[in-house]
């Protein structure tokens, strides 16, 4: 459970009772059953992450886009709502090393332009072998907030947690042409879990 949402339960029961207490008790119900959505929103749950020359799912959701942008990069779009889990995972073992920050819409997260148009956080991860992927973190229409718990320089092992959109978001990933992808649009798939592409050679 992340712990955002146990500090959203904990202030939507307190509106709640409050509103229970000064006016009639079925009143703070809505309040009860937003917390409740809360702690479901911000489950975070361990996931068994495959070992292997493979690049992961950084995101929970359903790949709405393999669309190869370029002769050498392929985008791979996994689009996410309300219900899925929204911690984000690193998709391979690698160094950051550039994190860029950017203001846009607020379009719809299943939307095509939403991967250039809408707010966004791009992140570079280089393995040790020289193999670079970018993901992006990509805030939708209801979400309004991205978070990334890392910074330049950090290390982090592939499926380890890296950040959260809060509510209905999207997560782009870019694949150079060292990786064979294995998905197609409209496969769910699982952060730490689904295996996006595997290394070539």
């Amino acid at each position: 459970m992340v712990i955002t949402g146990i500090y959203y339960a904990i202030g939507l029961v307190a509106g709640g009772l409050v509103v229970s207490y000064f006016t009639r008790p079925w009143l703070g119900v809505p309040f009860y059953i937003l917390a409740a959505f809360c702690l479901y929103f911000f489950r975070d749950p361990e996931r068994v992450t495959p070992q292997g020359p493979y690049a992961i799912s950084p995101a929970d959701g359903k790949v709405v886009a393999v669309v190869k942008e370029t002769e050498t990069r392929t985008r791979v779009s996994i689009f996410l709502n309300v219900f899925d889990v929204h911690v984000n995972r690193s998709p391979i073992a690698g160094k950051i090393t550039k994190v860029d920050y950017k203001e846009g819409k607020f379009l719809v997260a299943s939307k095509e332009e939403a991967s250039t148009d809408n707010e966004q956080n791009t992140v570079t991860l280089v393995a040790e072998d020289g193999t670079t992927i970018v993901f992006k973190q990509i805030a939708g229409l209801v979400a309004r907030r991205i978070v990334f718990w890392k910074s330049v320089g950090d290390q982090v092992k592939m499926g380890e947690r890296v950040g959260l959109i809060k509510f209905g978001s999207r997560m782009d990933v870019l694949l150079g042409p060292e990786w064979q992808v294995g998905v197609k649009e409209g496969e769910r798939v699982e952060a730490g879990a689904s295996i996006l592409a595997r290394r070539k050679g």
